[in-house]
């Protein structure tokens, strides 16, 4: 299925394959508790698409995950990925 996001986890990765945007994320907001639990790395590498809501998404889980007293650092960030944080003027440490 080319147009959905699927996510494993694998250690303290959890890695995020397909379409990061508002028609596909639900599964995983609603999975959030499980997927991010002792998560310290977002792999984004396998990602083909983006849109905001897949940046507040991201921003989500991070800060969740710093809630619960880790650290986590994001991998494989896209160009479109970097253009979103910089459009909506987003500071560094939101998308780490």
């Amino acid at each position: 299925m080319a147009d959905s996001l699927r996510w494993t986890r694998e250690g303290g990765r959890l890695s995020l394959q397909g379409e990061l945007d508002q028609d596909f994320l639900v599964p995983l907001w609603e999975a959030r508790e499980e997927a991010t639990q002792g998560i310290d790395t977002i792999d984004l590498t396998a990602i083909t698409r983006v849109d905001t809501a897949g940046v507040a998404l991201l921003m989500h889980l991070v800060a969740h995950i710093r809630q619960q007293g880790g650290t986590v650092k994001i991998e494989g960030k896209s160009e479109k990925m970097n253009t979103l944080v910089q459009l909506y003027n987003l500071t560094p440490d939101l998308i780490p």
